[in-house]
């Protein structure tokens, strides 16, 4: 079977986490994986698995534009920007990992089919990416949401380089994302650095302020939405079912990774490179057009 050619630009735990995802997907196959250093870890996993790779950043797809038909950037935020100048004029469908803020955002349980019309997805954050569907119920479900706050707590030890380096543009992008998609304007959202022993599983808790919810209906919804992410991220997991505690709804979910390259407690980088796979093979079934697509 044809198969969408992808490139992952970002050799760190996000893109070499992406690329053993990619590499056993029936649509799309990881042909070109670029860092900086060729003796990194990720560029050492890549050359076992038999994939090309360089340290030519950006100008790798600029020297062999075919080399690709779809880019992941595994970088920053700062440096996301600089890509994309790049691509676009290349006319390089992006799927950008980092929280710039550049590019459509892209909840594959809310909005993967109207994904397909853009050529520049964004992932978000973690935190939204486990956050922003059950505060999509929330808005749908409910009148009059006053306030939703999110609060995700990872292990520090999944937290590399560059998501330390980005932890401001991670709050804006993830209080865009809650906004955007639960027509809520006052949100607030908390990353908190767990750097308990053993290493914690990701937890968010939504907090959200209502006049008068409609708990069995919340329930319901929130229950299929559950379902939906599951689908693509199996360790998603409902810890707290909709109750109310101090005026306020509060809903808690756990994600627990794949283990594919990063330690199953990285359910917060796991989730987030789950979601751009679904989006990634969604948009490959389109271009290929896969039988059931």
């Amino acid at each position: 079977m044809k198969k969408l050619k992808v490139a992952i630009l970002g050799s760190g735990n996000i893109g070499t986490d992406l690329l053993v995802k990619t590499m056993r997907s029936q649509v799309i196959e990881c042909t070109l994986f670029i860092g900086r250093h060729l003796n990194s870890p990720g560029m050492n996993k890549a050359n076992s698995m038999g994939v090309k790779t360089s340290d030519l950043s950006i100008e790798a797809i600029e020297r062999n534009p075919d080399s690709c038909d779809l880019v992941f950037d595994a970088t920053s935020a700062l440096d996301h920007k600089k890509h994309w100048a790049v691509l676009k004029k290349m006319n390089k469908t992006v799927i950008d990992m980092t929280p710039s803020g550049i590019g459509e955002m892209c909840i594959p349980a809310i909005n993967i089919e109207n994904c397909l019309r853009f050529d520049n997805l964004n992932m978000v954050t973690c935190g939204g990416q486990a956050s922003i569907p059950i505060a999509h119920v929330i808005g749908k479900t409910q009148e009059n949401v006053r306030y939703i706050e999110v609060v995700s707590s990872i292990a520090s030890r999944s937290a590399g380089p560059a998501t330390r380096l980005n932890l401001d543009e991670y709050v804006e992008t993830t209080e865009k994302g809650i906004k955007k998609f639960s027509g809520c304007d006052e949100t607030k959202a908390i990353l908190i650095l767990n750097p308990a022993q053993p290493c914690v599983d990701m937890q968010t808790t939504i907090f959200a302020k209502v006049e008068k919810p409609d708990m069995k209906r919340l329930r319901a919804e929130v229950d299929t939405m559950v379902s939906r992410i599951q689908e693509y991220v199996p360790g998603y997991t409902l810890l707290v079912s909709p109750l109310i505690e101090s005026n306020r709804i509060v809903i808690m979910v756990k994600v627990q990774g794949l283990g594919d390259y990063l330690p199953k407690y990285a359910g917060n980088m796991d989730i987030i490179n789950c979601a751009a796979i679904a989006m990634a093979e969604r948009y490959a079934r389109k271009t290929l057009t896969v039988p059931g697509s």
